[in-house]
This record gives structure tokens, sequence and C-alpha cells, in this order.
């Protein structure tokens, strides 16, 4: 049977159920979302519908502000209707698809079921959004019919950032809708999906707080300080920022208390029950109501005070003496070493085998968790790919407990666990003793994990439709230098990848990009991707190249560098075969000014666009200024005021405008819907840009470089100039700004041109970069990079 959802009742609209909302409204569907209506409402407002519906309202305005964005697009918010358990309950029965996301009681969601199952249309879907309650305890009661659609479909909080998405069906469950969820999750929503068992906690949870737990655990044992743990804990291994104190703090500690003690009474059976309990120091934090950020202080602690720079004074518990003190930079050797090493693998193994407390943290926390995974298939799950992917959706962990475990290395992962007490499953001995030494192979482009049940490998399931380009790493690239990997990804399609620091534009990456379209315009090749599987895909050009040649005022060499990136983004544009990039994260300067010369760009909706470089005093130089000339004259039609456009075109540069989605890249005029398009799945990108670049390459004819771009001269100027005074006057820009906005503008009109005039790419590409250079040689240009690359964010002065 073929199923559609075009309509989607959201019962409950607390934080989750609001962010579930609007992220239903995201994909495009039209969203009803219930909640009750106000207890002891005053008589003369028992009538009044805004009354009744105050909460949910509330909820939904809340949700629209919130920040981060839990819309990709503020307009969105008008595919959500809104009502109450009392009055418009009946409304669901045109829904195609009914999520229950009400408060953890048994008993109220019960009540809320015997309501849907009133009103529900037959055959629609219905799930619940627990996190807690094991899911066949709802179905007490229920029709067949209920029974046989229904399941638990677990978001993460945010739902439309948090990318794992549990999908728990009961024995009842009509295996159709089972395989329905993971493929619309997959494709529609833009999820990992991941099946999981009817256990406590499901997977994530399961794992993610015993692995939290371990940590609290290590940290009193071996005497560390919590900004030591973060440290150890966060990106130095391959997990967000927040590391494990910092996460508790965000989740909140009432939250973790609750699940840590649901654990521990609902898995009594698990080896590491003992584990499961509230240390002294969180006891002290709930006892005192200090829940973390929603209460203003946890772990750690804002305080108003300024250090000497300026900053915000924190202050963090010390976890003996249960006192704030003034947080601590971190000084162990581990942490030193682990600076020095860019490679993630090899930088964990680094941190495993390191000697000091740290090292120790790391090594006993990850062989815990190496046999706590092994001990939960069969229990959770019966393959061990969905322990990972739940781990690094749910979690945002660039690294799955088996995969940490690959990187070790199997046996030594067995030994190391074992003289620390640990147990590990004999399933993992076994596989070892046949000969299996991985837990995930990579053949052929594809990547292979080892199956519990047939004792061999198999293809991930779904693997074959995503492009990930670490499954291509066993085969010789068709080209490579220190910053770009060419790779082959089949049916004549090339992928070039950005291998650099933070996948900066340097002149590597702008030399890779020439020679690879060279190599698929002279070879029998259809099409070349640019693309990634990085966080980002590119911070923007190499300011650090930038500012020693400005600093040492190179400014022939300059000329040159800003030449050949120019020359490099309009390659893209002017190649006899179809360019197609494939972004997520940021998309910022350079990484933007790329894709705007693709013949089209493949954009995860979490795609960050901007062209950012007034922040650090300069305008874009790789060709991105013309391209906004270029886009406002071809708005431009007859009877045209021209003006407003133009000023539009501007303001975006001028006040370095990011888009926060991809959606939105489209109002700032960074993407064109007529050939650009948004992938919701993150992790399809890559596999959609090769399917355009072969739709594209039927028939394909190299464009012919432009030659009518309308510039409006003196007239443009004057109206640009007079914005910019605006901004300035609005306390928007200082002095410097201005300096660069009259710049931004110079490049848009076209320069000092008498009137109305037709000119060429290469006149404003000429133009642009004589403006870049001459900020080059501004003083408080200079300061402004420096200001960047000492302390990452803008300065302005």
């Amino acid at each position: 049977m073929s199923r559609r959802i075009t309509k989607v009742a959201v019962l409950g609209s607390g934080v989750m159920g609001s962010g579930i909302a609007c992220h239903f409204a995201n994909i495009g569907l039209e969203v009803l979302m219930l909640d009750i209506v106000p207890r002891d409402l005053p008589e003369d407002q028992q009538k009044d519908p805004a009354a009744r519906n105050s909460i949910v309202n509330a909820a939904l305005k809340s949700a629209i502000k919130s920040k981060p964005a839990a819309l990709y697009h503020k307009d969105f918010a008008s595919r959500i209707t809104t009502g109450n358990f009392e009055d418009d309950f009946a409304k669901i029965k045109d829904c195609d698809w009914v999520i229950e996301v009400v408060v953890e009681r048994l008993d109220i969601k019960k009540k809320v079921f015997d309501q849907v199952e009133q009103h529900r249309k037959p055959g629609s879907l219905i799930t619940s959004n627990t996190s807690g309650i094991p899911i066949h305890m709802m179905l007490e009661g229920r029709s067949d019919d209920f029974k046989k659609h229904f399941c638990g479909t677990h978001f993460f909080n945010p739902p439309r950032y948090m990318r794992l998405l549990e999908i728990i069906p009961t024995p009842e469950t009509d295996p159709e809708v089972v395989d329905f969820f993971m493929h619309y999750g997959d494709v529609y929503l833009g999820k990992q999906t991941v099946l999981c068992k009817d256990t406590p906690a499901f997977i994530a949870n399961r794992v993610g707080v015993y692995a939290m737990a371990k940590i609290y655990q290590l940290t009193t044992e071996l005497g560390l300080r919590i900004e030591e743990v973060d440290k150890l804990t966060g990106p130095t291994i391959g997990r967000p920022k927040t590391g494990t104190f910092r996460l508790g703090d965000l989740v909140g500690h009432d939250t973790a208390a609750n699940v840590i003690n649901g654990l521990k009474q609902n898995c009594p059976d698990d080896e590491q029950a003992a584990t499961f309990e509230i240390p002294k120091y969180l006891q002290f934090l709930l006892d005192n109501k200090f829940l973390g950020n929603k209460t203003g202080q946890g772990f750690y602690k804002r305080t108003k005070e300024k250090d000497e720079n300026g900053r915000r004074v924190i202050l963090a518990l010390n976890l003996e003496t249960l006192e704030y003190e003034p947080s601590q930079k971190p000084d162990l050797p581990s942490l030193k070493m682990a600076k020095q090493i860019d490679d993630q693998e090899k930088r964990i193994a680094a941190m495993f085998d390191a000697d000091d407390k740290g090292g120790e943290l790391v090594r006993k926390s990850l062989l815990g968790l190496f046999a706590y995974v092994s001990n939960r298939i069969p229990e959770i799950s019966d393959n061990l790919y969905s322990i990972d992917d739940a781990m690094k959706a749910g979690y945002a962990w660039n690294v799955g407990p088996f995969e940490y475990w690959d990187i070790i290395g199997i046996e030594k992962g067995i030994q190391l666990a074992e003289e620390q007490g640990e147990k590990i499953a004999p399933w993992v001995k076994d596989m070892v003793a046949a000969g299996h030494m991985q837990f995930y192979k990579r053949e052929g482009g594809v990547k292979k994990y080892y199956d519990l049940e047939s004792k061999g490998y198999k293809v991930v399931p779904g693997a074959e439709e995503f492009i990930i380009l670490d499954n291509y790493r066993d085969r010789a690239p068709v080209m490579k230098n220190n910053e770009v990997v060419l790779h082959d990804i089949g049916d004549g399609v090339l992928c070039l990848e950005f291998v650099s620091p933070h996948n900066s534009i340097g002149e590597g990456v702008l030399r890779g990009m020439n020679e690879a379209i060279q190599i698929a315009e002279e070879g029998d090749w259809k099409g070349l991707v640019i693309g990634n599987n990085a966080q980002h895909f590119s911070v923007g050009a190499n300011l650090m190249m930038i500012a020693m040649l400005a600093y040492q005022q190179e400014f022939d060499e300059l000329n040159m560098a800003v030449n050949l990136f120019q020359q490099t983004t309009m390659r893209c544009r002017y190649s006899s075969v179809p360019v197609v990039a494939a972004t997520q994260g940021y998309v910022f300067g350079g990484g933007c000014e790329t894709i705007m010369h693709c013949d089209a760009t493949l954009a995860a909706a979490e795609s960050y666009i901007g062209l950012v470089e007034v922040g650090v005093g300069l305008i874009p130089g790789g060709g991105g200024t013309k391209e906004f000339a270029l886009r406002a004259s071809d708005r431009f039609f007859e009877g045209d005021v021209q003006i407003p456009t133009l000023i539009e075109q501007f303001k975006t540069i001028a006040l370095a405008n990011v888009a926060t989605s991809a959606h939105q890249a489209y109002d700032y005029g960074y993407l064109l819907p007529e050939k650009d398009h948004i992938v919701l799945n993150t992790d399809r990108n890559i596999a959609q840009a090769k399917a355009k670049v072969l739709e594209l390459a039927e028939g394909y004819t190299k464009p012919i470089q432009r030659e009518d771009i309308t510039v409006l001269g003196r007239t443009g100027l004057a109206a640009l100039y007079a914005a910019a005074n605006e901004l300035r006057l609005g306390r928007y820009a200082s002095e410097h700004d201005i300096k660069i906005a009259h710049k931004v503008a110079w490049v848009l009109c076209g320069g000092d041109l008498t009137g109305q005039q037709q000119v060429s790419e290469q006149y404003l590409l000429d133009i642009e970069r004589e403006a870049f250079l001459s900020l080059c040689g501004e003083q408080k240009t200079l300061e402004r990079i420096q200001h960047m690359l000492q302390t990452n964010k803008p300065l302005r002065n």
C-alpha cells in the first residue's frame, strides 16, 4: 500500500511537542497542534477561544521565537493550526498521522488514546514520542486497527537539529508501518532512523546515560576537575564541545536523574546497574535545585563579573568541596599532545594510550563502553550498527562505540577491558576466534558490518543510497594533494573533497578544483560534484594566507592569489561538464562564492550560507560581489525601479547576512530556485548531487560568458551610499564598515560610470579584485583579520 502524509496532528505542545510540530511544518506538512484548556479559567473566559487555546498558542509563539530557530523559515509557521483537546479533538479525523507528546504518565497517555480511538480515521498512523514508558503498555484496551498502526517514534530535542529518530514497534505493529516510518523518517524528515526494541530508554539513552554515569564515576575515582573531564570527553575524542558536565547542565539534572533512576529500577539484570547511582555531587545540585542552564547554575555558574578581557567570569563546581571556584584551564599532558594531532582516529588512539590521568579516564570509560554495548546485543538491538547510528545521531558523537573499538583494535580492547574487570560478551570473542578482526569493513565504496547471525559481513541496510566518502578510502583516488582528494563515485561522476583545516580554501584547494575540472573535461567523465561529509562544507578562504600577504604588503602576490580564486569560481561555471555542489553546515565566504558559480547546488536543509567577508574588513573577492551584481541585473525588468533590488543585494553583503537554513538562503539570493535544491537528509546530499550531474550531463552545453550585465553607475552609487549612511546613523556600522560598504557599492554599480550600461563579468571581477586589494592595505582591516585569527570572533573597529 502506498501511503502519503499530508496532515499531522501533534497532541501536546510542550518543548518537544511544539518542536516536532515546527519540524513537520518545515517539510511542508499541514499541522494541527492541540493541548489542554487551562485549568480554573475565569467564568467570563470560559467560552473565549483565545483563552481556551492560551496554552497551545503560547507554546507555539515560544517555539517560533526560540534560538536556535525551530523553523527553517518564519513563514512556515502558517502551516500550523492550534486548538484544544475539548473543542478540537474531532479534527484529527482529517489527519494521516497522530503523534502523542503529552506528559510522561501512562494514565494520561491512555486517556488521550481513548480520544484518539474515538476520532481517528481507520488506517491512520498513531505514534508516541515517549522516552521512558514501554510502548506495549499503551496498547491496553485498544482496537486491532489501532494496534496495527501504532508504534513509538522517539524524536530527540531539539527536533529540527537532532538527527536521530528511534522507531519502536510492538509485536502488534504491522511490518508495513515499521518500514514506512524507517523510510519516511530518513527521506522526508531528514533523520537517521534507527529500529529499536521496546526496552527501557530504547538505544541512544540506554547507552548514552550509561556513558555519562560511567564518566561521573571515573571523575570521582581519578580526582579530576569537571573542566578537565569536559575537555577530555569533547572534540578531543570526537564528541560535542559540551563534553560531559556541560551536557548535564544543558539537558537539566532533574531530567538526567530521572533517566538514571529509571534505568536502575527497570534494568535490574543490567550488569552495570551499580553505575546508575546518583553521585553525591549530583544529589547536591538536585537538593539545591541547581538544575543546569534552565536555573542559571549547575556544574557551571555564569556570573555578572567580567575578567580582564571583558568576558563573563564562569565558576565551576569543585566536586570535593561542593563549592564554586573560578573555572580553570585544563593543563593535562594528554590534552597538550592531542592538540598536535589533526587526524581524529590517530588522536583517539593516542589519548587511549596516554599514561596520565586524562588518558586513564578516556581508556577506562571506553573499555567500560565496549563491554556495555557488547552485552546489549541482542537485548536492545540485533545488530551493532544500530547502536553506533543511534549514538552518532542522538548524542552527536562523531564515532560510535563499535567504531571506537575498531580504532583501538578489538583484541586489545578485549584484553584491557578484562584486565579492568569488565565482562565482554561471548559473541565478540567468537568473532575474533573466527578471524574477524573488525566490526566494520569498507569494500567498493560501501560500508559493511559484522552480522552476528550469519557470522560474516553484510552491507549496512540502505548504504547503497548514500555516498559517504570515507567508504572510498580503500581505493586509489583519481587525484589528490594536501588539501583535496578527487574520488570516482561511479557512473562517470567525480567528487572533489576538501580536506584542508576546516575545509578552508587556499592555494591547494584552488589548484585542486582547476585540476579536477580539467580531468573531468579531458577524460571520459560526465561531470563533477564538489562536496564532503565533514561537519562544514567550508569556512571560506584561508585567512592566514591572506593575512601573511597583507601584512607583508605583497600586493603582486595578493593580486595573483585573488585572481586565481576568481578564475577558479568562474571555471566552475564555464566548464564543458556540469559542476554541482553538495553542502552542509557552514558555507561561508569563498565556500558560498564557489557554490554560487556551480550549475546547481544540492544544499542540506542545515546549510548556513553567507558572504561574511565584511566581518574581517574585506569584500567578497572570489566573484561573490560580481555575482550579486549579475543576479541583481537578472532581476531587473522593463519598467523596474531597480534601486530597491540593488539595495537589497547591497545590504546582504554589507551586513554579512548568514542564512540560518538553506530555505532562508533563497531570501538572501545565495541560492536560486531555478537551479538550486534542498536535501532534507544531510547524508544524502552528495548522492543527490551526483544524480543532478547525471541529469545535467544529458546534452550539456558549456555556457557562454556574460557580457550583458546591467549596472547603474553613479545613479546606483548615490542610492547605495545613502543606504550605507542610514546604517551608520542607526549605529549598525562603524566608519570602517562604511568604507567597506562603499567598496561593495562600487562593484555592484560597476564603478563610477555616468549612467546605466551593460558590462562584462570580467570587468566586474577586475574592479572587485581592485576593491579587495585596496582594503588589504587598510590598518583597520589588518586589525580585524588578526582579531579573527586570534579569537575566532569578528572585531567592530
